[in-house]
């Protein structure tokens, strides 16, 4: 599956409202800014992945990677 910004947004906003976290107090807990918080859930494209994966951990969302199988 391929995610995009947007998809990735999506599943921080609702994650986020599950946990009945407000977006400042996620901000404050994850050492963002209220703006970057805004942005991320809206899909903004050129957000910093680094602030992003700390957002995610935050919320205790994990990643999973799928590395490509070789040959070799």
């Amino acid at each position: 599956m391929h995610h995009t910004p947007e998809h990735i947004g999506k599943i921080i906003k609702s994650t986020r409202k599950q946990l009945g976290v407000t977006q400042k107090d996620l901000a404050l807990t994850s050492g963002t800014g209220l703006r970057f918080i805004i942005d991320l859930e809206k899909g903004k494209p050129t957000c910093q992945i680094g602030k992003a994966l700390t957002v995610m951990h935050t919320l205790g969302i994990k990643l999973e990677f799928t590395l490509p199988s070789g040959d070799k």
